[in-house]
C-alpha cells in the first residue's frame, strides 16, 4: 500500500536535447536507500532510452512505452505503464520523460486526474532546451516546442558545454535570443537555469526537482485539468480500468517482437511531421564495431533530414549506446543489453531498405 504521494517530475524538451543524459546525471544523485522510478515514452516503436540509461542495480526502475507522441500514447498504455511501475517498484521518486516530439500538457492531464490525487505528488516541470535552436525555424516555430516551454516550471538550457558562444555568438547573443523568445511567449518570469553537462548537475538545478508544481494557462484556458478520458477499443482488459485499483494493475505485458528468419525486426511511426524507423536485431547477432561506427558516419553525414539516431548495439568490442543529434554524437560502453536497437526519425521518409541493409552489411560473418 502506498503510504504517501509519490514525488513526480516531468523532464521535457525536443529531440536530442540531453532529457536522458540529464535523468542519467539525476539518477546518480539518489539517496541511499531510496527507489526512484523512470517513464520514458518515446516517438520510435523500439525503445532504447532506457538501455541508454543503463541503470540495473542501483535501485531504479524504468519502463518505456514506446510508438507515438505523448498526446497517444498518455491515455491507457501510458497510465498502464505508470500504474505498474509504481506497484513494481515503490519508488521513493518517479521521473517521466515524454518524447521529444510530445505534448506535455496530456500527461500533466493524466497526472492530475482525481484517481492519482493521493497517489502521485506533481513537482516541478522541468523543460530542456538547446538555444541554438532558436535560430532553426523547425524548433522555434514548432508547437510542441512551444507548449514544452509553456508547461515548464524550470527552463534547462543544456549543451552549453558545446557551444562557449551562449554567452556571445557571432550576429547576437544567444541568452538575448532566449530572454526575447521568452518574452514572446509571455513566460519572462519563468526560472532558467544553466546546465554544463561537463560540470556535473548543480546544487540549484538538483534543488529544482523539489519545487512545487504551478498551475499555468495554456492558450488563454485555465490551468484547472480534467481528467484524459479513452475510447473503450483501447483497453486491453476490464482490469485495466483506470479506477483506483487500477494503479495496481498487471495487466499489460513488456513490449515482445517477433524476429523474421534474418532474425530482424523492423517499426515504423510517421506523426508530428516527423518519420521514424526503428530495428531490433536478435542478441546471438554481433556487429563489427568498426563497420557500425562507419555505418553511423554515412547516415548522418548523408542524409539532411536527419533530426536523431540512437542505438543500443552488441558489438565485437562490447555493448555501445550510440547518441546522435545535429551533429554531436556521444558513444558510451554499456554493461548490458537483451539485444542490438537502432532508431532513426527524420522530418522525411528515408531510404528504409538501403539503410536496413548497410546495417545487416555491419554483422560479425
Amino acid at each position: 500500500m502506498i503510504a504517501k504521494a509519490i514525488p513526480t517530475n516531468i523532464i521535457t524538451g525536443f529531440l536530442g536535447v540531453g532529457k536522458t543524459s540529464l535523468i542519467k546525471q539525476f539518477l546518480k544523485t539518489k539517496p541511499e536507500g531510496e527507489t526512484w522510478a523512470v517513464l520514458v515514452n518515446e516517438f520510435g516503436e523500439v525503445g532504447i532510452d532506457a538501455g541508454l540509461m543503463d541503470a540495473s542495480g542501483c535501485g531504479v526502475q524504468i519502463r518505456e512505452v514506446a510508438g507515438g507522441c505523448m498526446c497517444c500514447a498518455a491515455g491507457v498504455p501510458t497510465q498502464v505503464a505508470i500504474n505498474q511501475l509504481i506497484a513494481r517498484a515503490k519508488p521513493d521518486r518517479l521521473l517521466i520523460e515524454p518524447t521529444g516530439l510530445g505534448h506535455p500538457n496530456e500527461i500533466i492531464k493524466v497526472l492530475s486526474a482525481p484517481h492519482y490525487h493521493n497517489v502521485i505528488s506533481l513537482q516541478s516541470t522541468l523543460c530542456l532546451i538547446d538555444v541554438r535552436k532558436l535560430r532553426d525555424e523547425r524548433y522555434h516555430g514548432h508547437d510542441n516546442f512551444i507548449q514544452q516551454l509553456q508547461v515548464a516550471d524550470v527552463i534547462v538550457t543544456t549543451k552549453t558545454d558545446l557551444y562557449p558562444e551562449f554567452e556571445a555568438a557571432e550576429g547576437g547573443h544567444l541568452k538575448h535570443d532566449l530572454s526575447q523568445y521568452l518574452n514572446e511567449l509571455q513566460l519572462s518570469d519563468t526560472r532558467v537555469i544553466e546546465h554544463n553537462a561537463s560540470q556535473g548537475l548543480s546544487k540549484t538545478l538538483l534543488d529544482s526537482l523539489k519545487l512545487p508544481r504551478r498551475q499555468k494557462a495554456l492558450n488563454g484556458k485555465s490551468a484547472a485539468f480534467t481528467p484524459v478520458t479513452a475510447s473503450s477499443s483501447f483497453l486491453r482488459k476490464p482490469t485495466d480500468n483506470l479506477g483506483l485499483q487500477g494503479v495496481f494493475a498487471e495487466g499489460a505485458s513488456e513490449q515482445r517482437f517477433q524476429f523474421d528468419a534474418r532474425g530482424l525486426v523492423r517499426k515504423h511511426n510517421q506523426g508530428e511531421g516527423c518519420f521514424s524507423c526503428g530495428w531490433v536485431v536478435e542478441p546471438m547477432q554481433e556487429f563489427d564495431f568498426d563497420k557500425f561506427m562507419q555505418f553511423i558516419s554515412a547516415q548522418t553525414q548523408g542524409h539532411s533530414a536527419l533530426l536523431r539516431l540512437k542505438a543500443v548495439m552488441i558489438t565485437n568490442e562490447g555493448i555501445a549506446g550510440i547518441n546522435w543529434s545535429d551533429g554531436d554524437m556521444a558513444v558510451t560502453e554499456l554493461d548490458d543489453s537483451l539485444d542490438s536497437r537502432l532508431e532513426i526519425i527524420a522530418t522525411e521518409a528515408l531510404n528504409w531498405d538501403a539503410i536496413e541493409q548497410a546495417l545487416l552489411d555491419c554483422l560479425v560473418v
